[in-house]
């Protein structure tokens, strides 16, 4: 399920650039204007993006050792299978999220305000942004923004069972959200009502629960064929 794992997270951080505008757009905003008005600001952008992708690959890592840390201690229970169906609950939810019909995600956005609040002194004295290392030091600490859309591919990099594999699972993910952000950053003022459009919001927030759907009938379909759903209800 690993490579359904990649494809999915990768559309999902490219479908949502309706989040990441709410979410990042304000923060790329006062990135763009501490640029130094000489000279060209895309630079500045891959190297924000860059440190960016460097703390979800990180975040994918930790996870998935703890994840196969997990495993390691019950292998007689199909956990990775139990994990990628909550992976796949955490799709729906964030998918109705997107399209404005639920707001549970929010809610878990708020738990990760008290990393957060630990880390966010740190980026003050980057500030003004004036090289494209203070830039990528900036993207490294704001990789660590309390972001629903984040939150909710980590559990799928949880699942993944493996450092390496949850690196790349969140790595894919911040290469599909690379268009959006870079997009935000160069060409905010003519995309920006685009992107904030009720039915783009609708039509990417379905999407995604989508993805989370696929996965589930995945997950049921693999424990039906092997027979783990009698065992887990014993089990229970």
């Amino acid at each position: 399920m690993t490579d359904f794992s990649i494809i999915a997270v990768f559309f999902v951080g490219l479908l949502g650039g309706v989040h990441c505008l709410g979410m990042c757009g304000s923060i790329v905003g006062i990135l763009t204007a501490q640029l130094p008005r000489a000279g060209a600001h895309w630079p500045f952008h891959l190297a924000y993006n860059g440190g960016r992708l460097v703390s979800y690959a990180v975040a994918g890592a930790l996870v998935g050792a703890v994840g196969q840390a997990g495993m390691l201690l019950r292998d007689d229970v199909p956990i990775q299978h139990l994990l990628f169906a909550l992976s796949s609950l955490m799709l729906i939810a964030l998918g109705l999220y997107l399209a404005g019909l639920w707001g549970m995600v929010r809610r878990i956005e708020q738990l990760g305000g008290v990393l957060w609040r630990r880390i966010q002194p740190l980026t003050r004295g980057l500030f003004p942004v004036t090289t494209p290392l203070r830039a990528m030091l900036l993207g490294l600490a704001w990789g660590w923004l309390p972001c629903g859309l984040v939150y909710s591919v980590l559990v799928t990099a949880l699942a993944s069972g493996q450092a390496q594999s949850g690196a790349l699972i969140m790595l894919a993910f911040g290469l599909g959200t690379l268009p959006n952000l870079l997009a935000i950053g160069l060409f905010w003022e003519r995309i920006k009502h685009t992107i904030q459009s009720p039915r783009i919001r609708m039509a990417t927030g379905l999407l995604v629960a989508g993805f989370g759907v696929y996965g589930l009938v995945k997950v049921g379909y693999t424990f039906y064929t092997y027979g783990w759903v009698g065992s887990c209800h014993v089990a229970a």
